[in-house]
């Protein structure tokens, strides 16, 4: 067998001094850069396809971090260099960033400015370098980690206030989703950035996805001290990459709007767990309608098993929270179709190994899986998942561990 292959995540003054070397080597001609930045990616404990359904969402910020070396210009020209994309560099005016228009992984980096310019803030163009220890395309939330800390990085060189306080962060979230949805084209909820903007370390966030709900409102800072409890929890990048614009996120997406429209409800949220029997038959019994009556029964179930996952953290239970990840890995797998045999074969190894509790987390399509685990089993469950990938011809996955983590800073 070969050895597990661990992620490791950086210390602060480590991505600090990577990217300033690199913004040196970049940019050094013109000088330092004014700041270095960084945002976490997430990991979603439970909760999936459920922020685009005004539902419920429970993330953790993970111990991996994008780090951005940025320096404000005083004309509207963003120069942009990657270690991720080493042959690569992206520029554009800013004036010239338009939805539809603009393409590349620079997009979610201008993006940004052009959202806090559309809300009215006054953002110049600049210089940046991009560093990163979170997995690209492992449905850890690459994207939004590197959004979160370009946002937190212009919010500091203009003065703009907005990540001193938990409601300022909610309109960065809100900045950063338009810059994913609208730039770069990914139709995905708010999920991933809120988490990224808005964690802390020692806690999940309970995110309500309703609109029109104060920053206080939306979402919840649940004590999650898994050492405390004796846990551990495994992510496994199963290497299967995904990504949100291939088209199927979108039909997921378009379905759960279509459903709501025949259900006569603004969101699936509406929808109680004890009506659920009654929207199913109303949707029909046509082929079409199936998938519809699927994707309905993913969502309202998904956002129940939510609710009561975070009962039991509450109440200092998280090690009987098992029995819903694993049904919602289900209803991922089975309702949603967003699984993947990577994915699956991660779940049941690491359940027979002991883990209390396993699920695919992310968008699906490939990505990473999670496992809660008993601190002494994390061995155990992780020579189970590379032996079962070894054995079915599989590339090696990636491990990390996930101590829930801080936000943006």
């Amino acid at each position: 067998m070969t050895s597990p292959q661990w992620l490791d995540s950086w210390s602060a003054d480590d991505g600090a001094a990577r990217v300033r070397t690199l913004f040196t080597e970049a940019f050094g001609d013109d000088g330092a850069p004014d700041g270095v930045w960084s945002a976490p990616g997430r990991v979603n404990l439970i909760g999936e396809h459920t922020d685009y359904n005004a539902g419920l969402a429970l993330p953790v910020a993970l111990p991996h971090r994008t780090y951005v070396a940025l320096r404000s210009r005083t004309d509207g020209l963003v120069r942009l260099a990657s270690a991720q994309a080493p042959d690569e560099r992206w520029e554009t005016a800013l004036d010239e960033v338009t939805p539809g228009v603009t393409h590349g992984w620079g997009a979610y980096v201008a993006g940004v400015a052009w959202a806090l310019r559309a809300a009215g803030h006054e953002v110049s163009g600049f210089d940046a370098v991009v560093d990163s220890c979170v997995p690209f395309g492992a449905g850890l939330s690459s994207s939004a980690a590197l959004e979160c800390a370009v946002a937190v990085a212009l919010d500091a060189v203009h003065s703009l206030g907005l990540a001193a306080d938990d409601a300022g962060r909610a309109e960065l979230v809100t900045a950063c989703v338009r810059a994913e949805n609208e730039i770069a084209g990914a139709p995905t909820g708010g999920m991933d950035q809120a988490a990224s903007l808005r964690c802390s370390a020692g806690h999940a966030l309970l995110l309500d996805c309703r609109p029109g709900l104060t920053a206080l409102e939306s979402a919840e800072r649940v004590p999650f001290d898994l050492a405390a409890a004796g846990l551990t929890l495994l992510v496994v990048d199963t290497r299967a990459e995904h990504a949100l614009v291939d088209g199927q996120y979108a039909q997921r997406r378009a379905a759960c709007e279509q459903a709501a429209d025949i259900l006569g409800v603004a969101s699936l949220r509406e929808i109680a767990p004890d009506e659920l029997d009654v929207a199913l038959d109303k949707l029909g019994g046509t082929e079409d309608a199936e998938v519809l009556r699927r994707r309905v029964r993913h969502v309202v179930t998904e956002i129940a098993r939510t609710a009561e996952f975070a009962n039991l953290v509450r109440a200092g239970r998280a090690t009987e929270v098992g029995p819903l990840m694993n049904a919602s890995h289900a209803s991922l797998r089975d309702d949603y179709e967003v699984s993947a045999h990577e994915l699956d074969l991660v779940v049941e190894a690491a359940l027979g190994a002991g883990a209390l509790g396993a699920r695919m987390t992310g968008g699906g399509f490939g990505g990473s899986a999670i496992a809660l685990v008993r601190a002494a089993d994390v061995d155990g469950v992780t020579a189970a998942v590379q032996t079962a990938f070894d054995e079915a011809g599989l590339a090696a996955p990636g491990f990390l561990l996930a101590p829930p983590s801080d936000p943006a800073r």
